[in-house]
């Protein structure tokens, strides 16, 4: 007889990508913001973490808004870490909106458009309305379906009860399909929005946990409610002004959220929502929630762009704008004249200046450890002592990018744990900046529209030059 084989089930409800900061979790600080050495995937910078701790802080506490922080160091110095480190300690309520400079330039509407639209993304705006809700558990639901189909409309009745009392609904249509899509029966705790008529499924009651020998995971079980049926709750909708101003925009601004497609908003429905927000907030059904607007590589914004976040920065209603550059003194985009990151003066003066330093070896070591345990790939202490010194002598960037091949590497040899001559191996197959300068160096006068003239002797102290 031939032998079953069982088909393998998979999840494919998550979907789990390996990225460049997967493994941030939160700055890695302590209750007084001092840094902790190795914590929340994040290693050394402390100088920076405790910087960005306090400005977190700040922001938590809605002491802080229409402030700017630049982030500035040299390439692979975890400017983008501190600042999805924040992201993640920020937690879900505070709006964080990311984006590089080189975006505005490929979108379909004015640069200034853009801008505005990612400012108002960062904006949160917290709205509080109370609703009458019935919160009860399922004692028995009936349905009367007509003997021939689409004779009449189903009909039946739900009886409905807390700690205190007991009440039957009479159901309608509409009830009754939406009883059907949640699944409802004998046993669930349930809470119906009398307003909109949508039912909440809230879990199993304890009082019937013990009805089935066997339950998914998935399955939670909570008390019978107490007092009454019917109660007055209050419901916090959490949504950002920029979805607030879609939904205004257009007679089908709601899928235009999930389109993606939003245009170009006017300035007068902006003003309108502004005002209606003032007025939620003076009635006290609002507050506005301050966000984060994080800009990667300011420098590639040009002077319109940045004359634009001077003004903008000024406004009542504006998030923390967190913004980094790995350049020096170069010229701003749009104009000839050299200023320090590329960013205006003017702008500059406004900013918090946070520095990030180079990782010393030994930081460079416990990077690659927690990287190596993300990807999930055992490796030799040999081999780490090898991948710390091409982190150090090519780049931490090029390093990170050894741990997945030399794993492949390994597999090929059907080897389990990486060794020295699988990232030898790798090291080899792949160039780093420098190797790769070098290397076009030799035979530039094989490429084509060379311009570096040739000279003998020369081509390793050019290719040095070239890379730093």
């Amino acid at each position: 007889m031939a032998e079953l084989k069982l088909s393998e089930s998979r999840d494919l409800t998550r979907i789990e990508r390996i990225g460049a900061h997967s493994h941030i979790r939160g700055l890695g600080l302590d209750s007084a913001l001092e840094p902790r050495d190795v914590s929340e995937g994040m290693v050394g910078q402390a100088p920076a973490r405790k910087a960005a701790g306090v400005i977190l802080q700040m922001i938590k506490e809605g002491k802080i808004a229409g402030r700017a922080v630049l982030l500035a160091g040299q390439p692979g110095t975890g400017k983008t870490a501190i600042a999805m480190g924040m992201a993640k300690s920020l937690g879900q309520e505070t709006p964080f909106a990311m984006m590089a400079g080189s975006e505005l330039f490929s979108l379909e509407m004015s640069k200034t458009e853009a801008l505005m639209q990612a400012f108002r993304k960062s904006i949160g705006v917290r709205i509080k309305e109370e609703t009458e809700v019935i919160e009860a558990e399922v004692v028995e639901v009936q349905i009367d379906r007509p003997a021939v189909a689409g004779a009449a409309s189903k009909t039946g009745k739900m009886t409905l009860k807390t700690t205190d009392m007991e009440t039957v609904y009479d159901l309608g249509a509409k009830m009754i399909e939406a009883l059907g899509k949640q699944k409802v029966q004998s046993g669930d705790v349930i809470a119906i929005d009398k307003s909109s008529g949508k039912i909440t499924k809230l879990g199993r009651s304890f009082a019937r946990s013990r009805d089935y020998d066997a339950m998914g995971p998935q399955t939670k079980f909570v008390q019978c409610p107490e007092g009454e049926l019917q109660k007055r709750k209050e419901v916090v909708h959490c949504v950002t002004l920029h979805e607030i101003d879609v939904i205004n925009s257009r007679t089908q601004g709601f899928l235009a959220l999930f389109t993606g497609d939003t245009g170009e908003i006017r300035a007068e429905v902006r003003e309108q929502i502004d005002t209606k927000v003032a007025e939620w907030r003076e009635e006290g059904k609002a507050e506005i929630v301050p966000g984060v607007l994080f800009i990667d590589e300011v420098h590639m914004l040009d002077i319109e762009c940045f004359s634009f976040l001077n003004r903008a920065l000024e406004n009542d209603m504006a998030p923390i704008l967190v913004v980094a550059t790995n350049r020096g003194i170069t010229n701003i985009r749009g104009t000839n004249y050299k200023s320090p990151h590329g960013i205006p003066i003017d702008l500059l003066d406004r900013l918090l200046i946070i520095s990030t330093q180079p990782y010393s070896e030994d930081e460079i070591r416990k990077i690659l450890n927690i990287r190596s345990q993300e990807e999930d790939v055992e490796m030799s202490d040999d081999a780490k002592v090898l991948l710390t010194k091409i982190g150090v002598e090519a780049s931490l960037r090029y390093a990170i990018h050894l741990i997945t091949a030399a794993s492949l590497a390994c597999q090929k040899r059907k080897g389990k744990v990486v060794e020295m001559e699988d990232i030898s191996r790798v090291y080899q197959l792949f160039l780093d900046v420098k190797r790769s300068t070098q290397y076009l160096m030799e035979y530039q006068n094989q490429y084509m529209f060379n311009e570096v003239p040739t000279r003998e002797g020369g081509d390793e102290d050019d290719a040095t030059a070239m890379h730093s």
